[in-house]
């Protein structure tokens, strides 16, 4: 049988490579260059945007070379430092994190497949800022701040505020990610990330939710939360109403409801092949109330 096909991927352009090994060093290759220039943390989204003609590029920069920006470390009384290209594998796979801050264990888990999670990173996943990330969500949660780098030096931005727009966030010319710095784990504190996908694995969260909660000493009631929602809008958000009333109420099922139903109202979803927008707006509620329920077991020592 004879048929025809779709045409291939889009030829991608010539473009220089280069690696830098300091911060520096990148800094100024990259402000040289301005926007024609593309920083190479995992190569996992920007290669394939620029073979499809999503992006432009005179220069690729490799960071992966730069030290500090594959080391993290961390400490009970400082929290965890992250460096920006540290791949995703190492995350999940550090006994140490998946205690502290499960949610971002849970988002670098999912990000991509597992066969290239070697290379993958959560900096990447939040610089290529797309309103369906999933590491977003539990940064925004895990309340991370991002360490930047540029020619007027070194600023810090909560993760809270670093996206503006679809695939744009607050970095300027020669500004890139170095790290990511997340607070002390709290006593009784929990976190989750879920998202709802058509697919087990390999497809974009039609709705994701990430969670962090610190509870009494008893464990029955929240003493503080902090929720980040993904794809409901044209950039990841942080439901603070919502997360502010669960101050002081039990933690209960009927609790993770309300506050599912309060998270729905900043959720300005459009519809598309994934789902239409009063759909996610659902969703946004009932992944909420799930991953609650997840954050406070874990709270639990569960």
């Amino acid at each position: 049988m004879r048929g025809t096909f779709p045409p291939g991927p889009t030829t991608l352009k010539d473009f220089e490579y280069a690696a830098a090994s300091t911060v520096d060093e990148a800094v100024r290759l990259l402000a040289a260059r301005g926007p024609k220039a593309k920083v190479l943390a995992g190569g996992t989204d920007i290669i394939v945007q620029l073979r499809e003609g999503m992006r432009e590029a005179d220069l690729v920069l490799d960071v992966k070379k730069i030290p500090e920006l594959t080391e993290y470390s961390f400490s009970p009384e400082t929290g965890l430092h992250l460096g920006a290209a540290t791949p995703c594998y190492r995350i999940y796979g550090d006994e140490q994190i998946v205690k502290t801050y499960p949610a971002l264990a849970d988002s670098a888990r999912i990000i991509g497949g597992w066969q290239i999670q070697s290379r993958a990173s959560v900096g990447g996943n939040l610089c290529n800022s797309s309103p369906a990330a999933d590491s977003i969500p539990s940064l925004i949660a895990l309340d991370a701040v991002c360490r930047i780098a540029g020619p007027s030096g070194r600023r810090s931005v909560p993760v809270a505020e670093f996206c503006t727009a679809p695939g744009k966030n607050v970095l300027g010319r020669g500004e890139f990610l170095t790290a990511l710095d997340f607070p002390p784990p709290a006593a009784h504190g929990g976190s989750q990330y879920l998202r709802f996908i058509p697919r087990n694995e390999m497809d974009i969260a039609v709705v994701g939710a990430g969670v962090w909660v610190r509870l009494n000493a008893s464990g029955d009631k929240i003493e503080a939360a902090r929720i980040g929602l993904a794809a409901v809008a044209p950039t990841p958000l942080a439901a603070t109403e919502a997360a502010a009333w669960l101050a002081g109420k039990p933690a209960t099922a009927e609790t993770f409801a309300e506050a599912g139903k309060l998270a729905r109202k900043i959720a300005k979803p459009i519809s598309d092949m994934r789902g239409t927008a009063e759909y996610r707006v659902h969703l946004v509620g009932v992944m909420t109330e799930r991953a609650l329920a997840g954050a406070v077991e874990r709270a639990r020592g569960g």
